[in-house]
């Protein structure tokens, strides 16, 4: 069943064997203090190394990209050897693994910060929630605070982190990285005119929106090669208080700037899955005109749903979440046909084992 999904696939300078991709999924399970990758988090990851690449969860470039309670970071030597141990156990399981590098923004809390405001392209009021740990211990939503906006000298240290994010993610041995352009975090700040306001070269034409996350492109390639890159953004994305009612257009300039530097892959977090409007065929055709290198989509697919965007060329693999979440072994239960587990919603986000690496695999 689904012949085009199990078809191989060269991104960049990767060869995977199969385009059933596990999307970055944040789940809040990183061992405090520090932000470290732990043991619990590589037997989730090793369940799910039959993925064709999995994406693993965002992680925040430094201390201030946090966000959220327990996400796991790139920037000090004991996440770094955290994240090698869960490489590896991936690797000897026969899989590839990527690291989506995070910074969060405004999407935060004062908090995180030792009662410093987060950051942002603008210091403009929103509405949204962030997750904190609450006086008994479980996750609890909280309002974010308004941000401020970065100063110069901030950008130029915040691309530079992003930079280094990538040098550590190639000592902890993931076989690529994906930048998080998408959702309303930093780098969406900046492209969409509803959270940037600015007056200088960040701020203002289509191409001084565009210049952070290019910028932040460029380190990143610079600190591997294109071949090991790719970059995650939501045109017309409504999620975490950001409505980019314009982004499409954004979209595409950027994936003609992406093209340019033959990034190994694009992935397009579509809107609907949040509640937002749905891509149209028109839009998928000029994003491949634009970017005719390696198109991953997601968003709440459904196997029916990769299989005719696939067949019409719009996209060249699908990264599936919530089925991955509840599925460990999702590619052989696709080929198979076989039936899927139901996700438990009530335990994606922090906890320990439940809901996490106790879902049952077909052979059990």
């Amino acid at each position: 069943m689904h012949e085009l999904l199990f078809q191989p696939l060269t991104v960049g300078a990767l060869e995977v064997p199969h385009r059933v991709f596990m999307a970055p999924l944040t789940r809040m399970r990183a061992t405090q203090p520090g932000d470290v990758p732990n043991d619990l988090m590589l037997e989730y990851y090793r369940q799910r190394a039959s993925a064709g690449l999995v994406i693993a969860e965002g992680s925040q470039v430094s201390p201030q990209g946090k966000g959220y309670m327990d996400t796991p970071g790139i920037y000090s030597e004991e996440q770094v050897a955290g994240w090698r141990r869960i490489t590896d156990a991936v690797h000897e399981a026969g899989g590839l693994i990527a690291l989506q590098l995070w910074h969060v923004g405004r999407v935060s809390h004062e908090s995180f910060h030792d009662g410093q405001l987060p950051v942002s392209a603008s210091a403009l009021p929103f509405r949204n929630r962030t997750t904190v740990r609450g006086e008994d211990g479980a996750p609890t939503r909280i309002n974010c605070p308004t941000p401020r906006a970065l100063e110069l000298e901030e950008i130029a240290q915040t691309v530079d982190d992003f930079r280094r994010a990538t040098l550590n993610a190639r000592e902890a041995g993931f076989d690529a990285v994906e930048i998080h352009g998408a959702h309303g975090y930093l780098i969406h700040q900046f492209l969409s005119e509803t959270s940037n306001d600015r007056t200088d070269d960040y701020g203002g034409s289509m191409d001084n929106r565009a210049r952070f996350a290019l910028e932040v492109v460029d380190a990143v390639v610079g600190a591997w090669d294109a071949g090991h890159v790719g970059i995650r953004i939501s045109p017309l994305g409504t999620v975490n208080g950001l409505d980019d009612a314009g982004g499409e257009q954004m979209g595409l300039h950027l994936a003609a700037a992406f093209a340019e530097r033959r990034l190994a892959f694009l992935h397009l977090s579509e809107p609907d899955w949040a509640g937002g409007p749905e891509h149209h065929d028109d839009f998928r055709r000029s994003l491949r005109a634009a970017f005719p290198g390696v198109i991953v989509g997601a968003g709440g697919y459904s196997v029916e749903k990769a299989e005719r965007l696939l067949g019409a060329g719009y996209i060249d693999a699908a990264a599936f979440g919530r089925q991955f979440i509840s599925n460990p072994d999702l590619p052989a239960r696709l080929a198979a046909g076989a039936a899927l587990n139901a996700p438990d919603y009530a335990t994606f986000y922090g906890g320990g084992a439940e809901g996490y690496t106790d879902y049952p695999a077909l052979d059990d």
